[in-house]
């Protein structure tokens, strides 16, 4: 808490027998539709990676950004473990991508389907790729292979990519430490989340909603009830705004140490500010109720929710018909 007060809340083109090549693969398999989208997009730029066609991949990557749509997470669905061979092809291709955001965009993508599948090495080798090449390596660039390693609690590994970064000149930001700090808070770790604070507060990165989110999944980990309240509550007053997450860390820790009543008191406290957030608290703890057989308790939220007009999901419909309406 003492780090946590000391943070502020901041925060070309090819040739014309190359062209008409490429033109004449994709209009032989698919015309582009006058209204194209990125699902049409990404749907013909894994089907021509799935044929080893790179003439249309490198096209289409092209083609979409000039069209206004860019990649998704869906876009190098191609990719999997089981042919990662093709890393070398996909690279020249992107390789040779227009200058700007049409390679930059095409290099981050491919690192976050690689760090998704968590080929960290592979990831890696194409981040520095883009270091040696020059190509617009940035904190993004780095993101998703953070977010792998700490989702996998691989902390040490975590902590070597900052340091690649920092090598390179790219100072870690915000939200490299947040995937830092909320690994730890996960695991229950306060003593290496505290050292991430202080390193936040040392670089003077400041604190967003998931750092604060970050703090309080931790204290709930470990049982310091009182302690996540306050983070919420400092939250609050700094003018941050609580993700539904952040709710539902507390809630969760009240129902696990069985306090009923207070998770109840929490939630209304809450209500009547965001029917959206009122929705989802109320929805969480009532359907929590239930599952432990807390079925009166349930059954004065889930009145509580129609009287404020919250939306009921199936399950929470189903039991009102059968238990309150009756």
């Amino acid at each position: 808490m003492l780090a946590l007060r000391k943070l502020s809340s901041s925060s070309k083109s090819s040739s014309f027998l190359c062209s008409f090549a490429i033109q004449s693969s994709i209009c032989s398999s698919a015309t582009i539709p006058d209204v194209p989208s990125c699902t049409y997009y990404d749907a013909r730029i894994n089907e021509a990676g799935r044929q080893g066609d790179f003439a249309t991949v490198h096209h289409l990557l092209n083609k979409r950004v000039t069209d206004g749509f860019f990649n998704t997470i869906n876009t190098f669905k191609f990719v999997s473990t089981t042919n990662l061979s093709i890393l070398d092809d996909l690279l020249d291709t992107i390789a040779r991508l227009d200058n700007g955001y049409p390679k930059k965009c095409s290099y981050d993508c491919l690192i976050a389907r690689l760090s998704k599948m968590h080929c960290i090495s592979e990831a890696t080798r194409v981040a520095e790729t883009m270091v040696s090449k020059r190509h617009g390596v940035n904190n993004v660039t780095f993101h998703p292979i953070i977010n792998a390693l700490t989702k996998k609690e691989e902390f040490h590994e975590a902590w070597r990519v900052m340091e690649v970064m920092r090598s390179n000149g790219i100072a870690p930001d915000l939200t490299a430490y947040n995937f830092l700090l909320t690994g730890y808070c996960f695991t229950g770790d306060v003593v290496s989340a505290a050292g991430v604070l202080a390193k936040m507060e040392e670089e003077e990165l400041g604190a967003d909603t998931r750092t604060y989110d970050a703090l309080v999944l931790g204290t709930c980990r470990v049982g310091k009830l009182d302690a996540a309240l306050a983070v919420l509550r400092r939250m609050v007053d700094d003018g941050v705004s609580p993700l539904y997450c952040t709710h539902a860390h507390i809630i969760g820790a009240l129902l696990k140490y069985q306090f009923y009543e207070q998770a109840a008191e929490f939630v209304r406290s809450y209500a009547g500010r965001d029917v959206k957030l009122d929705s989802e608290n109320f929805g969480i703890l009532a359907t929590r109720l239930i599952t432990r057989g807390k079925f009166e308790e349930a059954k004065e939220l889930v009145k509580e929710m129609t009287e404020r007009r919250l939306a009921l999901g199936p399950r929470l419909k189903d039991f009102y018909e059968l238990h309150v309406r009756s």
